[in-house]
């Protein structure tokens, strides 16, 4: 009995958490995957450029500064100031929005979260599944909704590149030779109501980029420990190789 009861108590947090997988994304079933690669240099620039031309101006990065993101990332100071600069700030002051919250609050019914985060809060799938499913909801006060956050306050601020999405209506077909009705449209996929000016899969990069760079935000000293522990390898390695020297010296005699 009191093993039974053990088992019992062992499996609730796994069906707790089996559940809450299964809605992580919204209306989806679970989420898209997505390639993280730090040491992918380029995809972060481009992540970063994304980030301050289009995020930064209601969201801010506020535990991160320019100059520390132009060091890890091989971004020159002179280009910081000229192209990803626009608020007046200093290249050393922290990367935080021009948006006040009052006016936030005013116009978006809530103040937009700092993403410094926001990948180790929810997870890179997670964002990355988010950023490309808007679409067009006359309903919504943005005119703007999204699977995986149902209702959200932000407009689709990429919509440009990516073209109006709509839910996909079922294909009537046939059962037992009789038609079926069109229902509602469904949850699970979205069509292209307007193309955009990039393609699907330049959209997708362009996400990933975006999505790489905000894991960057997250843990920025990753960049370093990802340096730092190839020569701690190649010195244990290295010092395998004399333990066991050493070792076989002592144990010799007693062999």
């Amino acid at each position: 009995m009191r093993t039974l009861l053990l088992l019992v108590l062992m499996g609730l947090p796994l069906g707790g958490h089996a559940a809450e997988g299964h809605n992580e994304c919204g209306q989806l079933a679970k989420c898209d995957p997505v390639k993280i690669d730090l040491r992918d240099q380029p995809s972060l620039q481009r992540g970063a450029r994304t980030f301050v031309n289009y995020c930064l101006p209601c969201h801010g990065a506020s535990y991160m500064r320019y100059n520390r993101m132009g060091q890890d990332l091989g971004i020159p100071e002179d280009l910081l100031k000229e192209d990803m600069i626009f608020t007046g700030d200093k290249v050393g002051d922290l990367m935080k929005t021009a948006m006040r919250k009052e006016d936030a609050k005013e116009w978006l019914k809530t103040a937009p979260p700092d993403l410094t985060l926001v990948t180790r809060w929810r997870s890179p799938e997670w964002v990355y599944t988010y950023l490309r499913n808007f679409y067009r909801d006359d309903k919504s006060a943005s005119g703007w909704n999204n699977l995986v956050f149902p209702n959200v306050a932000m407009p689709h601020v990429l919509y440009e590149w990516q073209g109006e999405l709509r839910p996909a209506q079922p294909t009537a077909q046939a059962q037992d030779g009789k038609p079926v009705e069109k229902t509602a449209p469904t949850s699970e996929r979205l069509e292209v109501a307007k193309p955009g000016a990039k393609t699907a899969a330049e959209f997708d990069r362009d996400m990933r980029d975006l999505t790489n760079f905000l894991v960057y935000l997250g843990e920025p000293a990753k960049l370093d420990r990802y340096r730092i522990g190839v020569y701690v390898l190649i010195f244990l390695a290295v010092f395998l190789v004399f333990a066991y020297l050493l070792k076989k010296e002592y144990w010799k005699d007693v062999h």
